[in-house]
């Protein structure tokens, strides 16, 4: 259920928007579909995603 989510920011955007290598942003750790789904992902997906790339380091900001 969302209520029992944690607080997040709207999004895990840094602004360092970078697909050149791979599918995966070397910013915010999304897949390009993510990131082009974002708006419409449930707050439960996007906890999902949350977990995903907070485990492995991301948000990036260098």
């Amino acid at each position: 259920m969302a209520d029992d989510l944690p607080l997040r920011p709207d999004t895990p955007c840094v602004a360092v928007c970078s697909t050149t290598f791979d599918e995966i942003c070397r910013g915010c750790g999304r897949t390009v579909s993510e990131v082009a789904h974002w708006v419409s992902m449930t707050a439960e997906e996007k906890e999902v995603v949350w977990v995903r790339i907070l485990s492995q380091g991301y948000p990036r900001r260098n």
